[in-house]
């Protein structure tokens, strides 16, 4: 368990912390259930093959080194109003937080995960999914990835089939991680985005991404 060092409202979960009893922190005795439940999912579906994914591996490429590593952080703001603008500001001290832990360039970094829960949210599919959108263009610019996840699921197609929607998860949330190299494609959409890739990667696109960014 991580307690921000300036915002005791703010703490990070391990999931060994969640096995614990009596409880770490008050936050996984009233949300134990949900917390395992993001675990588990992280573990048998991020961290495996699916027959709709559309190609060999795991759904995650990096959610098992995340979980190996004790990377995978979760946090918990449970209620059911959150807004879009609500969630903006709840999700920024938890943004450069996370550049303070995991710094890019320092080795293991680009393992970190820290995953916002926000059990018993109403609206899910609207809200995370605008927040998300709203997000993206500042955590794009701080060289990172936002990413939304809940039951409905959201309504991004895999990018080896069209058909299916990788997003579901037990208990909305909104993730962040570093951007990596093969964040290309979710990325190729808006002139800033793609800037803030090149910024990063320059010449370290994968091979089978260049021509997304070849220049005219």
């Amino acid at each position: 368990m991580i307690t921000h060092p300036h915002d005791d409202a703010l703490v990070l979960f391990d999931p060994v912390d969640l096995e614990q009893d009596p409880a770490p922190h008050p936050f996984v005795g009233e949300h134990r259930a949900d917390l395992l439940a993001v675990v588990a999912w992280a573990r048998a579906y991020l961290c495996r093959p699916h027959p709709d994914l559309g190609r060999v591996g795991p759904v995650c490429p990096y959610a098992q080194t995340s979980l190996d590593r004790s990377a995978f952080r979760l946090a918990v703001r449970p209620g059911g109003g959150h807004s879009v603008e609500s969630l903006s500001g709840l999700l920024a001290p938890y943004r450069d937080w996370f550049l303070d832990l995991a710094p890019r360039g320092r080795p293991g970094s680009h393992s970190a995960t820290i995953l916002v829960l926000l059990p018993g949210m109403r609206d899910a599919r609207e809200v995370v999914d605008a927040a998300q959108r709203e997000l993206k263009d500042a955590y794009v610019a701080h060289g990172l990835m936002i990413g939304e996840f809940h039951d409905g699921p959201p309504d991004k197609a895999g990018l080896w089939n069209p058909d299916f929607r990788p997003l579901r998860s037990p208990v909305p949330m909104l993730v962040i991680r570093h951007m990596v190299p093969t964040d290309l494609p979710f990325l190729i959409f808006e002139e800033a985005h793609l800037a803030a890739y090149r910024d990063l990667f320059g010449e370290q696109v994968p091979g089978h991404l260049r021509n997304l960014v070849a220049k005219p």
